[in-house]
């Protein structure tokens, strides 16, 4: 999301960069197109938002596009708390409410990257959801790899989602990551720079008990990563788990 900052070009970076830090006036009608293409789905995850600050306007932006969006169910992790200046979060956002959503604070020299947790349902067929953002260093993401294979390794039903920062490739010589998930499917969708696609940095990775009818990238410009986008077949004990979660939620 890259707090609700457009980037187009290499050099907003730096003309654009006091955006971090103030607040914008086209900042929350970004915000209203972002909601508008994320209503299409069930389940978001989002990094690089806002919680609400200074420089957000004070508008917390997860639950902002949960509203507009008409999602019911929202979550926010709080990884970079710089008090009432910047309020660095990942987000999840849900049409079916978790039975448990867990925070992880990701190992690495510098701290404020975080993974979100949210299981739908209970038992062996549950749906496990990560929301992660990895860090930049290579290092830092092999011991960040490390810790959510431990954490997936036991799981049947995973969807492994967020900036990575890591291509397919780089993600292939993982072997204790790619032994607790097998990469199913990852594919080239180049997502970074938005504005001239070139790296696919962002993924949507899912077991192999899980089955990706349609992945792509979407075509909207809203910060300097493109958003992507996968529909997800599940497993008949999994889909009636969720199917009866989503009954009991409606009574």
């Amino acid at each position: 999301m890259q707090v609700g900052i457009q980037t187009s070009a290499y050099h907003h970076y730096l003309t654009r960069s006091w955006q971090h830090l103030l607040p914008h006036p086209q900042r929350v009608r970004r915000l209203d197109m972002v909601s508008s293409v994320l209503s299409r789905f069930d389940i978001v995850g989002l990094q690089e938002v806002d919680g609400g600050s200074f420089r957000s306007s004070h508008v917390n932006q997860i639950e902002y596009l949960a509203t507009r969006g008409g999602f019911p169910h929202h979550y926010q992790q709080l990884n970079r708390n710089l008090g009432r200046f910047a309020q660095h979060s990942n987000g999840l956002l849900s049409r079916l409410s978790p039975s448990q959503v867990e925070e992880h604070r990701l190992p690495g020299t510098l701290p404020g990257r975080g993974a979100i947790h949210a299981r739908y349902g209970d038992g062996a067929d549950a749906l496990h959801l990560f929301v992660a953002h990895l860090a930049l260093s290579h290092r830092a993401r092999v011991r960040q790899l490390d810790y959510l294979s431990e954490i997936i390794q036991p799981l049947q039903h995973v969807v492994v989602m967020g900036d990575l920062n890591c291509t397919p490739d780089q993600l292939h010589t993982h072997t204790r990551f790619c032994a607790s998930l097998p990469l199913h499917p990852v594919r080239p969708l180049l997502s970074y720079p938005s504005w001239q696609p070139r790296r696919a940095l962002d993924h949507i990775l899912i077991s192999s008990s899980l089955k990706a009818c349609d992945v792509r990238v979407l075509d909207h410009l809203f910060s300097d990563h493109l958003p992507i986008a996968v529909d997800v077949a599940l497993p008949p004990g999994c889909l009636a788990l969720l199917e009866g979660l989503r009954k009991r939620q409606q009574r």
